[in-house]
C-alpha cells in the first residue's frame, strides 16, 4: 500500500492539474469570444446608424438639388430666384455622398450577417474595413466641398443662398426655410458621418484582434474552435 499511494497521488494531481488548465483554457477563450462578438455587434449597430445617416444625408440634399432644378429659370428671364454666380458641387457632394454610405453600409449590413457571405475572407474584410474606408472618405469629401465654396465672398452655395432668405414667406416653390434647414441638415450630416465611419473602424479593428487571439490560440493549445 505504501508504494501504491505515491503513484495515486501523482495521478490525481496530474488529473487536477489538467483539468484546471482546461477551465483556464475554456475561459479565457469564452472572455476572447464574448468581447469579439461585443465588437461585431458594436460594428453592426453603428453601420445601421450609418445607413440610417445616408438615406437622411441623400433625401435632404437630394430634394434641395431638385427645388432649384424645378425652380432655376434661363437667363432670358430678368427676374431670377437663383443668382447668376452659382455653386451647386457642395449640394452634388452631399447627394453623392449619401447615395455612398447608404450602397456601403447596405453591402456591408449583407456581407456581416448573411452567412454564407460572411465565411469568405474577402467579404468580411470588405465589410469590416473597405466599406467604412469609403463612407469616411465620401464624408471628408463632401464636407470639404462645402467649406471650401462657403470661404468664397463672390459664388453662392445652395445653402448660403437659401438660408439669407429664410425671413422671406414663400406660399410655392422654392420655400427658403425648408430649403435652408434641409441643406443644413445634409451638412451636419456628412460631418457627423465621419466620427461615425472611424467608429465603426476601430470596432472592426477591435473584433479582428480579438478573433486573431482565438485564432492563436486555438493553434497553440487546441481549444474548441469559436462560434
Amino acid at each position: 500500500m505504501s508504494e501504491v499511494k505515491p503513484q495515486f497521488t501523482s495521478d490525481y494531481q496530474e488529473s487536477h492539474d489538467q483539468r484546471s488548465e482546461f477551465e483556464t483554457r475554456g475561459g479565457s477563450n469564452a472572455k476572447t469570444s464574448g468581447i469579439f462578438r461585443m465588437a461585431e455587434s458594436a460594428r453592426l449597430g453603428l453601420t445601421v446608424l450609418a445607413l440610417l445617416t445616408g438615406i437622411a444625408i441623400l433625401g435632404t440634399a437630394s430634394d434641395t438639388l431638385q427645388v432649384y432644378n424645378t425652380t432655376s429659370l434661363t437667363t432670358d428671364f430678368e427676374l431670377s430666384l437663383w443668382p447668376q454666380e452659382f455653386d451647386l458641387r457642395p449640394t452634388v457632394a452631399l447627394v453623392v455622398c449619401g447615395s455612398v454610405i447608404f450602397l456601403t453600409s447596405t453591402l456591408s449590413l449583407v456581407a456581416g450577417k448573411v452567412q454564407p457571405i460572411r465565411k469568405n475572407v474577402i467579404a468580411h474584410s470588405f465589410a469590416a474595413f473597405v466599406a467604412p474606408t469609403i463612407s469616411l472618405i465620401a464624408g471628408l469629401v463632401a464636407t470639404s466641398f462645402y467649406y471650401g465654396v462657403n470661404t468664397s465672398n463672390t459664388v453662392y452655395s445652395l445653402q448660403a443662398w437659401t438660408c439669407q432668405w429664410t425671413s422671406v414667406s414663400m406660399n410655392v416653390k422654392p420655400h427658403w426655410s425648408t430649403l435652408c434647414k434641409e441643406s443644413k441638415t445634409a451638412l451636419y450630416l456628412s460631418v457627423m458621418i465621419i466620427p461615425l465611419e472611424v467608429l465603426i473602424l476601430a470596432s472592426a479593428i477591435g473584433g479582428a484582434c480579438e478573433e486573431k487571439k482565438a485564432t492563436n490560440a486555438r493553434e497553440r493549445k487546441g481549444s474548441p474552435a469559436m462560434s
